[in-house]
């Protein structure tokens, strides 16, 4: 046989091989007898293959609704050519969460604090390091220090109604707006650095964030090869944060301590905060008392600071502008709920003396439930992930779910789910009446997560939207114009719930 022949020979044979591994892998869960998803999957992508067209928030709602139709609590899938769990009832949810949160305390995020800084936050890492460091970041956001960053995020309010102002026609497209905003509260909040993106829309900062939550095919590649192979991934330091993403936030971050520490600057930011704990470990002052077994803890490096911020600053701004451009979307659409959510505005403002108070803020309920049916309908992360630290048996049955295998908590699913939300697709805040609550599982509204690993920044996340939200219905009413969809839907080339087009809605000053 001569050269050509036996490479050929090798070829074939490297590719039945490769062939019958990736089938295996999609077989895995037929092989032990455990329900899958229905669907000849992709043999490379798996369940994921029409990742690049389609929102993961629709593909997943398929699986959910194929599962639970044939009664299943829980079903395997092929996330890619990974085998994965998806989660379909809300007691099972409710057990990874809380219960056995001890066996699924880690989400499976790749994270290398040697050669991808910015990955090493608190959203990524796992284990102990993510223990230690939840411990030392929670006293940054208790309602105190919420109530003392009030001020800052009103001054930016301020701003926002001027721009509003000047700058409001007939009809304006609030989402870019919105995520402006959001970049001015968090840019001052976490960097006390006035990013200036209402006045300047090609602000950096506002660059940068959206940079890092638009995903591509080569991205993807690597996310798949981090999640198969931690240890080679981190051994030939894979990164999936962009090079310019992090020069531009570690420059940031060096400079703005650099400064402050030079100048013994003092703000009322999570900055500040975030100093203390990187020179001593914890807070001081009167939150000694309350992390007194930190006191022994080695401080924070100035990388593992930046990465913090960093992943304050894009849950702070992303999510919560998203929130809010939904949320103007749907009472735009709905008069009747916006009207009567500015009387509820109005009153509140009456009783709090005629003044836009923290209290009145974070305590008008009927606008928690106008929040709380946005964030129903379009949670910002449309899945929650968990991953075992060993076997696990799943309660009330043999079936085992195999250390690191990836479970998925559908969230976007369980709360479009008829079952315990009728007519799902209807936006209806008194869905969230004390007695509707009471009468629904209390794990089927998970848009911040729940557990010991619920968002830490929920508080502030809700204080910023909220706020935002006041400042624009005391000024103006919205309703939808000629350019405004029927029904949004959602960018397959974005890890969060964004919608593919603008928000186009026409204002009237009030």
């Amino acid at each position: 046989m001569d050269l050509l022949g036996y490479v050929l020979t090798a070829f074939v044979f490297v590719v039945s091989i490769a062939y019958l591994y990736l089938r295996s892998r999609h077989n895995y869960w037929r092989d032990r007898g455990i329900p899958y998803a229905r669907g000849k999957p992709h043999l490379f992508m798996g369940h994921m293959e029409q990742f690049s067209t389609k929102h993961g928030s629709y593909i997943n709602q398929e699986i959910y609704q194929d599962l639970k139709s044939r009664g299943e609590a829980f079903g395997g899938i092929s996330f890619f050519f990974l085998p994965g769990l998806m989660v379909v009832d809300p007691e099972l949810v409710k057990t990874i969460l809380v219960k056995d949160f001890n066996v699924f305390h880690d989400r499976g995020v790749f994270n290398d604090a040697k050669s991808d800084p910015l990955s090493a936050h608190l959203f990524a890492l796992e284990g102990p390091e993510w223990r230690v460091l939840r411990q030392k970041l929670t006293p940054t956001f208790t309602s105190g220090r919420m109530k003392q960053m009030f001020g800052t995020i009103q001054q930016v309010a301020q701003e926002f109604l001027k721009y509003m102002n000047e700058n409001c026609h007939r009809e304006m497209e609030m989402k870019d707006v919105l995520a402006r905003f959001t970049t001015d509260v968090i840019g001052t909040c976490a960097f006390g650095i006035e990013c200036n993106t209402l006045k300047n829309p090609d602000s950096e900062f506002l660059k940068y964030g959206n940079k890092v939550f638009e995903q591509d095919t080569v991205l993807m590649v690597k996310f798949v090869f981090a999640t198969v192979f931690k240890g080679l991934a981190k051994r030939i330091g894979v990164k999936l944060t962009d090079e310019g993403v992090e020069r531009f936030f570690l420059q940031v971050v060096r400079d703005t301590v650099q400064y402050r520490e030079m100048n013994n600057v003092q703000r009322n930011d999570f900055m500040n905060l975030l100093l203390q704990i990187k020179n001593k470990g914890y807070l001081d002052e009167r939150d000694i008392g309350a992390n007194d077994n930190l006191k022994g803890e080695t401080a924070m490096t100035l990388n593992e600071l930046a990465a913090q911020v960093f992943v304050f600053f894009l849950a702070g701004f992303e999510t919560s502008s998203t929130t809010m451009n939904f949320c103007l979307y749907e009472l735009a659409k709905n008069p009747d709920i916006q009207e009567r959510l500015r009387e509820e505005i109005e009153r509140g403002v009456e009783e709090h003396g005629g003044q836009v108070t923290y209290e009145m803020v974070m305590n008008n309920q009927y606008l928690d439930n106008v929040i709380n049916e946005t964030l129903r309908k379009y949670p910002p992360i449309e899945s929650l992930s968990r991953v075992p630290i060993r076997d696990y048996t799943i309660p009330g049955t043999k079936h085992v779910i195999p250390k690191d295998t990836l479970v998925q908590l559908p969230v976007y699913a369980i709360q479009r789910d008829p079952e315990f939300y009728p007519e799902p697709d209807q936006f209806n805040p008194d869905r969230f009446l004390p007695e509707e609550v009471k009468q629904r599982h209390p794990y089927v509204f998970l848009p911040f997560g729940e557990g010991p690993r619920i968002c830490i920044g929920l508080r502030f996340g809700m204080m910023q939207a909220k706020l935002g939200l006041i400042t624009l219905l005391r000024n103006f009413r919205f309703s939808p114009s000629s350019q405004t969809p029927s029904e949004f839907v959602f960018d397959p080339k974005s890890f969060i719930l964004s919608p593919s087009t603008g928000n186009y809605l026409k204002i009237d000053k009030l």
